[in-house]
């Protein structure tokens, strides 16, 4: 539903989180996460939220040209990063047609805990998928 708001306005939909959460029959507290998990900076959206009254959410799409939105993601990437939040840069990079499904399967494999097992360290497991899911963005750019 949000998805079709932010099409119908043009890339920019308001909410009042308990009245949209009454219409589709959830709890408010389920419309932030899905928020928080679907419409964050790594998926391409900029979150405005302010509290009291009901709650309200105004999100908006970011468009970008591909050069500005890899470089974008590159800077949110930072030094560490966990196979979830790989997944989310994934699928929004097959969303805004970047890479194909196919390469993001490549990716998510060649990045994956079980590629990386060399490496027992958690921390520095991360730190090696950030590393090198950067370069990968710069090699798309």
């Amino acid at each position: 539903m949000i998805e079709e708001m932010l099409e119908e306005q043009n890339g920019t939909a308001e909410i009042k989180r308990n009245d949209f959460a009454n219409r589709i029959g959830c709890v408010p507290s389920q419309i932030n996460y899905v928020i928080a998990s679907r419409f964050s900076n790594h998926h391409g959206y900029i979150v405005e939220s302010r509290r009291g009254g009901g709650g309200y959410i105004k999100i908006t799409r970011v468009r970008m040209e591909k050069s500005e939105y890899l470089m974008h993601m590159f800077a949110t990437v930072g030094n560490s990063l966990d196979t979830a939040t790989l997944r989310a840069y994934l699928i929004s990079l097959t969303e805004n047609m970047i890479i194909s499904e196919r390469d993001a399967k490549i990716y998510s494999a060649m990045l994956s805990d079980t590629a990386l097992c060399s490496e027992p360290d958690r921390v520095l497991r991360n730190m090696i998928r950030a590393d090198m899911f950067k370069t990968l963005l710069l090699n798309l750019i």
